[in-house]
């Protein structure tokens, strides 16, 4: 610092300057610089804060860091840990799924691994369980997918395809779903492996949802398009291309309660509203119209959509982007109603079941809780010294499961003042 300069030295407080000394003013020694700054008034803000408190020491610098507000850790992963699920039956177990191709199942309540998926080759990065809980899916890297009884902890069932991009049960069947780099949609019935395919366009399949009737799939691609598909008959009932798709791979696709609406998003910084019987796109959603370019080789410069949902008792709808901002979208005049701005990209969001909070993960560690109706933060939780990867909600939105780069799987316990 050149302090020849008049105004060299400044104390801000939270928005004001408190003093300005002026270092031109005499020749001064250190005892009188000492005097000089006892007449500083650093005791009370305003807002009668103490000024003190916005100088962290060391200590408390590595308390911050130390900061963990989970109720568990499960640390059996000695790489990233990619994935989670709970069980829907009873919300008891999780199953993760890491760098380190391996996979658990084990209790949320004590982080007893019931049994360990054996036998991947790459990384684990799907883990699913069937819809009664009675079946888990796990599926790695290089396309090897298998089926475990969690009663008996036995292999039921295993196949091995091209590159997995996603997995998906079926809502009210033991039939499994898996999306391919090759554009294919695989369907099988477990454990029996009676197999159809839904052929693709030639790209990626990146995102896929069977839709809540269990008679339908929606299917985005890379090259931007989504299909709308029979899964009976297996042929597509509805192409959303050209201009009504979008400009770049989907990366996610969310259905609302009763399947009559998907909301899809993509690398091109859009979400998109689809009705699912017509295939016509209903609504165009960007937080930013400058930074939604229309070209597909731009795509990766652009706020890419990473998550989308809607919420099940207000008529609203999120949309999570890459640098930091979930936006909250009123569904009926598609107008912006909130937008809550992260420190770090968002990773995925989840509505909780009844009510209108939604919960965030992020690449900073945190998970975050957001009242959708005022657009302010709830609560906060920390505890993983890396990225969260993945994270999911109990029915009751009390508790989360989060999946880190840290190695770690964590269990927080999620308090709010109206529960």
């Amino acid at each position: 610092m050149d302090y020849s300069d008049e105004n060299a030295v400044q104390f801000h407080g939270d928005e004001e300057i408190i003093e300005v000394i002026d270092l031109n003013e005499t020749e001064q020694n250190p005892d009188d610089l000492a005097d000089e700054f006892e007449d500083v008034d650093v005791g009370e803000t305003e807002d009668g804060d103490d000024e003190q408190d916005d100088w962290d020491t060391d200590d408390e610098m590595e308390q911050e860091k130390e900061q963990d507000d989970s109720e568990l850790t499960f640390s059996k992963h000695t790489g990233s840990v990619f994935c989670v699920s709970l069980d829907p039956a009873t919300n008891s177990l999780a199953v993760t799924g890491g760098e380190d191709d391996k996979a658990y199942v084990w209790r949320v309540s004590d982080g007893e691994v019931l049994f360990e998926c054996t036998g991947h080759k790459d990384s684990v990065t799907s883990v699913l369980f069937s819809h009664d809980s009675s079946l888990v899916a796990t599926g790695d890297m290089s396309g090897l997918i298998k089926v475990w009884k969690v009663e008996t902890k036995q292999e039921v069932w295993s196949f091995e395809v091209g590159d997995l991009e996603w997995m998906e049960w079926h809502p009210c069947a033991p039939v499994l779903l898996a999306g391919m780099a090759d554009g294919n949609v695989w369907m099988w019935k477990i454990p029996g492996g009676d197999c159809k395919t839904l052929q693709g366009p030639g790209c990626q399949s990146t995102s896929g949802k069977v839709l809540p009737d269990g008679k339908r799939a929606v299917v985005g691609y890379e090259d931007g398009n989504v299909r709308l598909w029979d899964l009976k008959q297996g042929n597509a009932t509805h192409v959303i291309k050209g201009h009504d798709g979008h400009q770049g791979a989907l990366t996610c696709l969310a259905c609302n309660k009763d399947g009559s609406l998907v909301l899809t998003g993509s690398v091109d910084g859009r979400a998109k509203l689809i009705n699912t019987a017509t295939g016509k796109v209903l609504g165009v959603f960007s937080v930013d119209g400058a930074k939604a370019k229309a070209s597909q080789e731009d795509a990766e410069e652009t706020n890419s959509v990473e998550s989308v949902g809607f919420c099940n008792v207000l008529p609203l709808i999120a949309v999570a982007y890459l640098y930091g901002t979930l936006a909250i979208y009123d569904l009926s005049s598609q107008v912006l109603r909130h937008k809550c701005q992260h420190q770090a990209g968002i990773v995925k969001l989840q509505w909780e079941e009844s009510s209108s909070v939604v919960s965030t993960c992020s690449l900073d560690g945190a998970v975050r809780l957001w009242d959708a109706r005022s657009g302010t933060m709830v609560s906060e939780y920390r505890g993983h010294q890396a990225e969260i990867l993945d994270f999911t909600l109990n029915r009751e939105a009390s508790m989360a499961v989060t999946a880190s780069g840290d190695h770690q799987a964590k269990v927080f316990c999620l308090q709010r003042p109206d529960r």
